[in-house]
């Protein structure tokens, strides 16, 4: 959320930010609301200084005087009735408003409607060609008994999938390979709830705008649909110490999406499934724009060096405004080759906010001279699964079927080398 002072005061920057984000949200009128929000909100702030002015002279006061006095008192407290009346609509609506405004994209952030004008700005590795006829992860995985479609579809419904075998021990190996690596670069981790209240997807930003997306419960809690959300909430209504920062976790949990914007794309395999598990980076810093981009380089890079120690070749892109979400001020995507597709999957998104979480979050810490600030948010993926298993199973797949299985990874199954 960004502060209405900050609104107020940048009014164009504001609404050139959200025309780069092609969001539809009418300021003027936001701004109209807040002068009338602040316009009753002084009236009755003067009318409470009188009638606490009143409140103290009652108890002194002559009994002719006292019962003038309270009648006055109760003529005041029946107008700030009216007022506060008043400004309930006006409230609801100026925070309705306050909800949908846009974090203000970097500079850097190329103009473009939707992911297709994304800016690649760096490759890694060669795209995989093979001299023989390829499968695609859906056939390879199905011949090793790693993956069930049709008893998924069966129990869950579409986009259902049983991991089994080799496809289960290759997940679990994927997990705690990255558990290892993202430690080793000082991330603490999480195993948070996945069942969260409303409050934090409207802290993240993911709601109002992606309400189709998520899964609710009969309880009106929602299923997170990633680690990012429940992270958040962590430090909610903290002022945490500034010598901690950046604080650095690394959070583990099951993913919930409905995919409710994507019928009829992706139907067959892993890449666009319901439920999923991920490993997220989340990071507190300073609120410093320098400290921001800093450490959302890192946080990338890592993720970009998690991808590399597995040998997968990969596109990182830089997203345009269209493609950037409700806070995030720049955002860089990582995609893997797949073969089958010949194409470019995303893998990865790693993102920067400011204090537009924290803000809604109430996250702050004591600067130098003792002032509250809000601190600044990223978040990264680390490693989603199963999705990766397509990238991985198609890319090392052999001439004879079999599946290579990444140096990497081997140690944490046993040594195996091959699936099949």
């Amino acid at each position: 959320m960004l502060d209405i002072k900050f609104i107020r005061e940048n009014l164009d920057v504001v609404k050139a930010g959200a025309i780069k984000k092609h969001t539809d949200i009418d300021l003027d009128r936001l701004v109209a609301l807040d002068d009338e929000r602040k316009n009753i909100q002084q009236a009755i702030d003067e009318k409470r200084s009188v009638q606490n002015e009143a409140s103290k002279q009652i108890a002194q006061a002559t009994e002719e005087t006292r019962t003038r006095l309270i009648e006055s008192v109760s003529v005041v407290k029946a107008e700030i009735q009216g007022l506060e009346e008043t400004l309930k609509p006006i409230m609801v609506e100026w925070k309705a408003l306050m909800l949908q405004v846009p974090n203000v994209p970097d500079m850097s952030v190329p103009d473009g409607k939707d992911d297709a004008d994304n800016l690649q700005i760096k490759t890694w590795g060669e795209q995989t060609v093979f001299d023989f006829d390829t499968q695609s992860h859906v056939d390879l995985m199905s011949k090793h008994r790693m993956v069930d479609f049709e008893r998924g579809s069966k129990v869950h419904g579409f986009r259902g999938y049983y991991l089994l075998g080799d496809g289960a021990r290759l997940s679990w190996a994927i997990w705690n390979y990255a558990n290892q690596f993202f430690q080793e670069k000082g991330f603490i981790p999480v195993i948070p709830p996945a069942i969260v209240r409303k409050e934090n997807l409207y802290g993240t930003g993911h709601l109002p705008n992606e309400a189709e997306d998520v899964y609710q419960t009969q309880d009106e809690d929602y299923l997170a649909g990633t680690a990012e959300v429940p992270m958040m909430g962590y430090h909610r209504d903290e002022v945490v110490n500034k010598e901690e920062l950046p604080l650095k976790y690394l959070g583990f949990s099951p993913c919930y999406r409905r995919e409710a914007g994507s019928y009829g794309k992706d139907t067959k395999g892993l890449v666009r499934v319901h439920e999923f598990y991920k490993l997220e980076q989340v990071m507190l810093c300073e609120a410093s724009h320098t400290e921001s981009v800093k450490w959302h380089e890192w946080i990338n890079r890592n993720t970009e060096e998690f991808i590399e120690s597995l040998g997968i070749p990969y596109q990182t892109v830089l997203n345009c405004g269209g493609d950037l979400g409700q806070g995030q001020v720049k955002k860089y995507d990582i995609e893997l080759w797949v073969p089958g597709e010949k194409k470019y999957r995303e893998i990865s998104s790693a993102s920067y906010f400011h204090d537009f979480q924290t803000r809604r979050f109430n996250i702050r810490y004591k600067d130098e001279q003792g002032k509250l600030a809000y601190a600044h948010s990223l978040n990264c993926t680390a490693i989603p699964t199963p999705r990766i298993l397509v990238s991985l199973i198609e890319n090392f797949q052999r001439v004879d079927g079999t599946i290579e299985i990444p140096a990497v990874l081997r140690p944490f199954m046993g040594g195996q080398e091959y699936i099949g």
